[in-house]
């Protein structure tokens, strides 16, 4: 197996949990997920099999689309309700434009600090670690990117937003800077990913249907982490050379464009390789998957 399995992760259950229900259908092929979602969150996980684990960081980068509810009024260390609730003293109600107006300030290029119960590490433990140890916990406010917000529907003290953002954004940190912009404070009560780049809910499988034939159905082309790459098909002499590692000058892969992002394919649209510019103004492959392909048929060459 080599490709993308989009699943529907549950509420209640780890990120890692729903890999290890796909594992026993795909042995021994190696298999992780792409983009981690706390185990209040449900929606879509990408799950990467065989090769396709070191595609991981690709589809990682892709744009994200998440449905969140939000309720004003209070607090908790964990910014959802995933821990004790408290109350937000003398909170005043605010108005569906009072919101409105505040949410432009979280689009664009935005400084946003990771919960306290979060994955990020410091010092090498992961900082929900340290925070349930009773650990003060400093992070670091990081750049991120926030495509857009849509206000789905407000009747306070709950909102419900979609969220389209890029890499590393925490939705719950977006819910509690809102709530501490207008005074209220604000927790998350739900969130759900509906979208991971060219990976939609709507065709997502549920973990308790998984089976072998299913997945091997629904398997998803390796190349779907490359949806705007320049695609090179390549010949068979083309293809040896590849498998010898060979850096391709200009003129061997005229198809070739500098300003792309540049993968090889064959004529079934398998996924040979992702290329990278080589110092001497060829192309180099970045990933070579040529073997795999000949350790499932020799005769594949």
């Amino acid at each position: 197996m080599f490709g993308f399995l989009t699943v529907d992760k549950p509420s209640g259950i780890t990120s890692r949990s729903a890999v290890d229900k796909a594992k026993r259908f795909v042995r021994p092929a190696k298999i992780g997920h792409a983009g981690t979602l706390d185990p209040l969150a449900t929606g879509v996980l990408v799950l990467c099999i065989g090769p396709a684990t070191r595609l991981t960081q690709f589809v990682q980068s892709m744009p994200k689309t998440y449905v969140g509810e939000f309720q004003f009024g209070v607090t908790s260390p964990t910014d959802d309700i995933d821990s004790e609730l408290q109350k937000v003293k003398n909170a005043v109600p605010v108005d569906r434009h009072a919101v409105q107006h505040e949410l432009q300030n979280f689009v664009g290029e935005i400084s946003q600090t990771p919960p306290d119960f979060s994955a990020v590490k410091v010092d090498g433990k992961r900082a929900y670690a340290l925070s349930r140890m009773g650990r003060q916990v400093e992070l670091k406010p990081k750049q991120v990117t926030v495509h857009d917000i849509e206000m789905l529907d407000f009747d306070y003290p709950n909102l419900r937003l979609a969220i389209r953002c890029g890499s590393g954004t925490y939705i719950r940190s977006i819910g509690r800077d809102l709530g501490k912009a207008l005074g209220t404070g604000a927790i998350m009560t739900a969130l759900t990913r509906t979208a991971v780049g060219c990976f939609k809910l709507d065709t997502a499988i549920n973990l308790d249907n998984l089976s072998n034939k299913i997945i091997q159905e629904k398997l998803i082309s390796p190349a779907a982490a490359f949806p705007e790459a320049n695609q090179i098909v390549l010949t068979n002499e083309q293809i040896q050379k590849l498998a010898n590692g060979h850096v391709f000058g200009e003129e061997e892969l005229a198809e070739a464009k500098m300003d792309m992002q540049n993968i090889a394919i064959d004529t079934s649209n398998n996924l040979l390789a992702v290329f990278k510019a080589h110092r001497s103004g060829g192309h180099q492959p970045e990933l070579n998957f040529v073997s795999y392909y000949g350790a499932r048929n020799e005769n594949s060459l």
